[in-house]
C-alpha cells in the first residue's frame, strides 16, 4: 500500500497549489498551514531547492469525527498535501493516504471515516 496519491499535471507551480486549495475547498478542506520548503531551506540553510509547498489541509467534521474516536489521531492531523516541481517544470500534486498512518492506529472505529478521508483526497488530487 502506497502512503500517498499524485498526480503529474499540466499547469504551472503555482496555478498548481491555486487549483489544488479550490479542490480541497469543494471537498471541505481548508488550509491550516502553508509551507514553502524552498523559500525556509533558503532562508535557515541557505540552500537551493526546488519549487515545494506543503499545504496542511484540515476538514473539521472529518478531525472532529476522528478526535472523538481517538484522542491521540491529532499527532497524524492535519492531512498533507504536497505540490512540487520537478526538472523541466513538471509539476507534481501528492496527498497523504489516510489509510496507511491510520493503521498504526490500531483503532478499529476510524477504518471508514479513513475511507471517506482517502477517497476526498484522492478525488482532489484527480480533479487538479
Amino acid at each position: 500500500m502506497s502512503y500517498h496519491f499524485s498526480k503529474v499535471v499540466d499547469l504551472p507551480f503555482e496555478d498548481a497549489v491555486a487549483r489544488a486549495t479550490e479542490e480541497l475547498a469543494r471537498e471541505g478542506f481548508g488550509i491550516l498551514t502553508d509551507i514553502d520548503v524552498k523559500a525556509t531551506l533558503k532562508k535557515k540553510m541557505g540552500v537551493e531547492f526546488r519549487k515545494y509547498r506543503i499545504l496542511g489541509a484540515c476538514n473539521p467534521p472529518f478531525a472532529h469525527q476522528a478526535l472523538a474516536m481517538e484522542d491521540k489521531v491529532g499527532v497524524l492531523l492535519p492531512c498533507s498535501v504536497v505540490v512540487q516541481e520537478h526538472e523541466a517544470g513538471r509539476v507534481e500534486v501528492s496527498a497523504v493516504d489516510p489509510m496507511s498512518s491510520m493503521q498504526v492506529v490500531g483503532n478499529p472505529e476510524l477504518k471508514d471515516l479513513g475511507e471517506k478521508v482517502a477517497a476526498a483526497l484522492q478525488r482532489v488530487v484527480e480533479a487538479v
